[in-house]
């Protein structure tokens, strides 16, 4: 069963529209590089379209009604959207679910080190990535720091024209021959992966001596505090995120593509985003949660495993005077979730670990997936065969680009979502996405086409299930 390349199929309007969305997809992700800075566009996003927040509903007690819309964070890293429809909540959500941190480099909490004149922040990895892929490249800081007095400073530095940028370095070719024998895992080693920030000294105007130790240290930490008013004490309480400098740029001749940081998952949380706030009166509430820490296991107070989701629709059904527990239970059970993250496309210059016939192509539209887990389908979760076709029907009734995959040969590995966690409620739920080539690199491409068509297909989903 063979999906047509869908490009062919748009008139003037279509590409119009493809575009603007697409313009628009682009402008978040240079906004959005970090889960607090996606949950803070959000935000602004949602209050622009009327949607209020739930924590003043609640020291209100203002009534949830239908035709409300509310949002609800959880510690700035998590957001939940709800457009409250007419029928009553109990009877199910059409939810749109993705993620919205990435595999990146963190900072650690006590960072700031001197060695041979160099001034290096100690790292770790975060995610999935593959190591040697991160070196050499202009990287940018993000993050906040958060102070003793409760105020909090924010920090971005290496996106601007005129702002330094960061790199961690490797070894030259000439002397690397020892290294080249090494396994790619190891070619490069995760405590080797530290940012160069700096390598001139304090001078004498700064009450430094010429043989005083670790110099370009205090001049590092000199600029910090006049820029951010922080010392080596309050790198304990920041979060620091080293991602790579730089905007999203369309890719290609005929510019058909997009390459950026972040796509895994930006790509599904922001569609997700776009199909929610340009739908309006729904019958059936519509609700798009974006989480955080689903690569490293959906773990923690952000992430999916957490019960800030199933907490903030008990708070909206006590606002709408239904309190009982047992009707939080029947809204999530009678739910019906698209648990959204990437999927690898096909990549012909890797066709030995595809299958081809289960493979996600690009220009097909969003990618469905029955089964997602590894191998024998360990830590699957397994969408029903009725789920899927009122899915297919959904989608058809608005002309929606759209096809089915796994990921990779059965025996080559595979990957899951947010999905199985959801379906622990009872709640009918499929994993989908956009296919995506370079899959947790540091820049990643998808095609605009799927873009669009995912974006439509959310819409649809909200609309007509």
């Amino acid at each position: 069963m063979e999906r047509d390349n869908i490009w062919a199929s748009y008139d003037e309007g279509r590409l119009e529209e493809l575009e603007k969305i697409n313009g628009l997809y682009r402008e978040c992700l240079d906004q959005g590089k970090t889960e607090r800075e996606c949950v803070t566009l959000t935000i602004r996003m949602a209050e622009e379209k009327g949607y209020r927040d739930l924590r003043q509903l609640i020291k209100d007690g203002t009534e949830v009604k239908a035709g409300d819309k509310i949002y609800a964070v959880c510690m700035d890293k998590s957001i939940a959207l709800f457009n409250i429809g007419s029928r009553p909540l109990e009877e199910g959500m059409n939810i749109l679910g993705a993620h919205i941190d990435s595999p990146r480099i963190d900072v650690k909490q006590n960072p700031l080190y001197e060695s041979d004149e160099l001034a290096y922040l100690d790292t770790h990895y975060y995610g999935g990535i593959k190591k040697y892929q991160w070196v050499t490249l202009p990287l940018a800081i993000h993050g906040v720091v958060a102070m003793k007095d409760g105020s909090r400073v924010e920090v971005c530095v290496g996106e601007k024209e005129d702002e330094p940028v960061f790199a961690v370095t490797d070894l030259l070719i000439h002397l690397a021959a020892k290294q080249m024998e090494k396994k790619a895992g190891i070619v490069i080693e995760g405590e080797k992966l530290d940012l160069l920030v700096g390598s001139r000294p304090a001078g004498k105007k700064d009450g430094v001596t010429d043989k005083e130790k670790e110099a370009v240290k205090k001049n590092i930490l000199d600029l910090l505090k006049d820029r951010y008013g922080m010392t080596e004490e309050d790198f304990v309480s920041a979060e620091l995120e080293i991602v790579p400098a730089g905007k999203a740029r369309e890719m290609g001749f005929d510019r058909s593509m997009i390459m950026a940081y972040g796509q895994d998952d930006r790509v599904c949380a922001f569609t997700s985003l776009f199909a929610m706030l340009d739908t309006e009166s729904v019958e059936k509430t519509a609700c798009c949660v974006l989480v955080d820490k689903e690569e490293i296991g959906s773990v923690g107070a952000t992430g999916m495993h957490s019960r800030f989701f199933e907490n903030i629709v008990a708070e909206i059904l006590l606002l709408m005077g239904e309190g009982a527990d047992i009707k939080v239970r029947r809204t999530l059970q009678n739910s019906r979730m698209l648990s959204s993250d990437v999927s690898a496309a096909y990549d012909p210059m890797y066709a030995e670990v595809f299958e081809k016939r289960s493979s996600a192509f690009f220009a097909r539209g969003p990618v469905f997936n029955k089964f997602t887990g590894s191998r024998g389908k360990s830590g699957s979760n397994d969408a029903n065969a009725e789920y899927i076709a009122a899915l297919r029907k959904a989608l058809d009734d608005d002309e929606v680009a759209y096809q089915f995959a796994e990921l990779g040969k059965v025996d080559a590995g595979g990957g899951g979502t947010i999905a199985y966690i959801m379906a622990n409620y009872g709640m009918e739920v499929i994993d989908s996405g956009v296919a995506v080539l370079c899959m947790h690199a540091p820049w990643e491409i998808t095609s605009k086409a799927d873009v669009y068509e995912a974006y439509r297909g959310y819409k649809a989903f909200l609309k007509n299930m």
